[in-house]
């Protein structure tokens, strides 16, 4: 499609503005809406970046859905796992 892989991560504001004005024409929001996987996948890459002795890096999820979360309980206990982590998750409803 043309738009970054999800698992390649934008540096800083600009790199996030870049990926979704590229990815936005391309794509068809549509349901259901189950997020607790991409937080679990960002989740898993920022403890692999905690167990370094680095662990420079802290990642910022940002999820915009178009529609009610379906996975809410899954969602509700993967953000809870991943609460300790180098992460933060932002979660907007567009549309």
């Amino acid at each position: 499609l043309g738009c970054p892989s999800p698992f390649t991560y934008p540096t800083g504001i600009q790199g996030v503005v870049e990926s979704y004005q590229s990815c936005l024409p391309k794509i068809q929001l549509y349901g259901p809406t189950n997020v607790a996987p991409i937080i679990s996948k960002v989740a898993r890459v920022a403890a692999d970046e905690e167990r370094t002795k680095e662990a420079s890096q802290y990642f910022i999820l940002l999820i915009l859905t178009d529609g009610v979360v379906t996975d809410m309980a899954d969602t509700r206990e993967a953000i809870v796992r991943a609460s300790y982590l180098p992460m933060s998750i932002i979660i907007v409803g567009v549309g």
